[in-house]
């Protein structure tokens, strides 16, 4: 695997000196004044970053040029809620405009500026907090931390961003015999607020790398679970490599099932096409001309329900995620979720969903299906194990709670439309 990151050449690697972090500094930073006769200096505890928003976000900012009013406000009317900037680099006039950008277009902001002491960072309603690193070895945590620890203390509340490598990495690259050591050893050694990671599943006849993405997604959910930290992960947006350029329904199907996983973040790769031999066919969002790409549209109308969705999403807990296959019996494999069972009409295809599984903050269960197929639509008669009028689905037009609607009122049961790659959100009653 290569650096899946390295098209930003020397501006995304400058990350990795955020922060010419001098770590006696940073200690003492960190230390305060100690009573009479104790013998341990007494250490503060910085708030932590808490996500107040469902982040729709990107890697790959444009140029912070005459345009860039334009830019954000393109941006923002693609619906996305956040960006991952490295535009600005260290320069605090340009950073200044970025983050103003962002407050102007009601975007948040995770920003790279290497070079800068954690006390000279920048800050403000916009600014959720800092890029440090991308894809660490394990052999890199303990100075991470270090970076982490001094960028609290400076900068309480704020977020200090780190991206792990996708589970296709190898041990070599990860520092660790396996991904699972990987992301626990991070997390417990580095101890972030978010746990984030980048995966880009292939998508040929030949080689259809989804499943190996739904099991990236189980280890991010099960180790973000058990920190108690939110995770978000970047998916695939352009062709570069053995990549092929996804489809409007191949994207969708990214974000969904980091969704039925419970992800609190889906990141796009990328928003403008990096400049690098890596990508010759370019492809991204946005074209190197500055010119918006079919993509552009599609991320407009897929994160505009995502959006939407995601005032809900941050308020539930993962609990369970279940796949059910052409191969099983759908009954059995969404045992004791709120789904009894799911049956399809002889002509469809057959079944293939990711059911996951959720607790609402207040109390409701909810379960969001995902149609696992990203060449057909699915039209499967769905079973709660409430009555109907008991359940809720959340709009992604409007995020309001409605009423279910049946799609196909003149067949028996409760049918339910699903696109290709879609997912559709439910909520009913505690049981």
């Amino acid at each position: 695997m290569k650096n899946l990151f390295a098209c930003a050449g020397p501006r995304r690697h400058a990350a990795v000196a955020l922060i010419v972090l001098i770590l006696a500094a940073a200690g003492a930073g960190r230390a305060q004044t100690a009573p009479a006769g104790d013998t341990k200096p007494a250490v503060s505890k910085p708030s932590p970053f808490v996500q107040d928003r469902f982040a729709v976000g990107f890697w790959v900012d444009p140029p912070l040029d005459e345009r860039a009013d334009a830019r954000y406000q393109e941006i923002a009317d693609a619906n996305f809620t956040m960006i991952i900037g490295s535009a600005a680099g260290s320069d605090r006039n340009a950073l200044e405009k970025q983050l103003a950008l962002c407050a102007k277009y009601d975007l948040k902001a995770v920003v790279f500026c290497g070079g800068m002491a954690p006390a000279d960072l920048p800050a403000g309603p916009a600014c959720w907090g800092y890029a440090l690193r991308d894809e660490p070895c394990a052999t890199d945590f303990p100075a991470l931390r270090a970076q982490v620890d001094a960028v609290r203390q400076a900068r309480p509340g704020m977020l200090a961003y780190i991206n792990l490598f996708p589970n296709y990495a190898t041990a070599a690259q990860q520092g660790t015999p396996t991904y699972d050591e990987y992301v626990s050893r991070f997390l417990g050694e580095v101890g972030v607020d978010v746990l984030s990671m980048d995966h880009y599943p292939v998508f040929k006849p030949d080689q259809d790398g989804r499943d190996n993405y739904c099991v990236n997604l189980s280890v991010m959910r099960r180790q973000s679970q058990e920190a108690g930290v939110p995770f978000w992960n970047f998916f695939n947006t352009m062709p570069y490599g053995p990549q092929t350029d996804p489809t409007e329904d191949q994207l969708r199907w990214q974000i969904y099932a980091s969704l039925s996983y419970g992800a609190k973040g889906v990141l796009w790769f990328c928003y403008y096409t990096p400049v690098s031999p890596e990508f010759p066919k370019g492809g991204a969002i946005i074209a190197r001309d500055g010119q918006r790409t079919r993509h552009w549209e599609q991320a407009r109308q897929i994160n505009a329900g995502v959006k939407n969705l995601g005032p809900t999403l941050m308020k539930l807990t993962s609990t369970d995620v279940r796949r059910v296959t052409p191969e099983c019996a759908p009954a059995e494999a969404l045992k004791d979720t709120p789904i009894r069972n799911i049956t399809r009409d002889p002509v469809d295809p057959p079944n293939d969903y990711l059911a996951g599984v959720f607790r609402h903050e207040d109390g409701r269960r909810a379960v969001m299906l995902t149609n696992y197929r990203f060449a057909y639509t699915a039209w499967p008669t769905v079973e709660f194990d409430v009555l109907l009028e008991q359940v809720k689905e959340v709009d992604k037009a409007s995020g309001k709670e409605v009423a279910v609607r049946d799609d196909s009122p003149e067949m028996p049961g409760l049918q339910v439309s699903l696109d290709a790659g879609e997912g559709r959100l439910f909520l009913m009653p505690p049981r």
